[in-house]
């Protein structure tokens, strides 16, 4: 059965293979509406909205953040990142793991705090 795409977000069918492997080596029940909760996060990742505000065609939102909570925490999630990663990668003729990063000064955070108050900073 063909899984048809509503939102651009949605997962191709290739790329649900991959995660629908990942869940059954995870040992997760009812793996087939795992499809929809996924599409459900990405979805929520792509447009920011809440989670009370998902669309009514995905499941509710409660078993949404349950199934994405759990997710994260026994690290199922960042191993569906990774192999989709890999696999962008390879398709895109890298190597499979990145040989380096980039670090935005904006976003790095520094690694104490500036103990002068004021216009000034401390700096005089």
């Amino acid at each position: 059965m063909e899984y048809k795409k509503i939102y651009t977000s949605d997962m191709s069918d290739s790329q649900w293979e991959i995660v629908r492997e990942i869940l059954k080596e995870e040992k997760y029940r009812c793996v087939t509406e795992k499809r929809e909760q996924i599409n459900a996060v990405l979805y929520l990742v792509k447009t920011g909205c809440q989670w009370r505000n998902l669309p009514k065609d995905f499941p509710n939102w409660k078993t949404v953040y349950s199934f994405y909570r759990r997710a994260c925490l026994n690290g199922t999630w960042m191993k569906i990142q990774k192999t989709l990663v890999k696999k962008v990668r390879l398709r895109a003729g890298k190597k499979a793991e990145p040989t380096y990063a980039l670090i935005d000064s904006q976003s790095a955070k520094t690694a104490s705090a500036n103990e002068g108050k004021g216009y000034d900073g401390g700096k005089k």
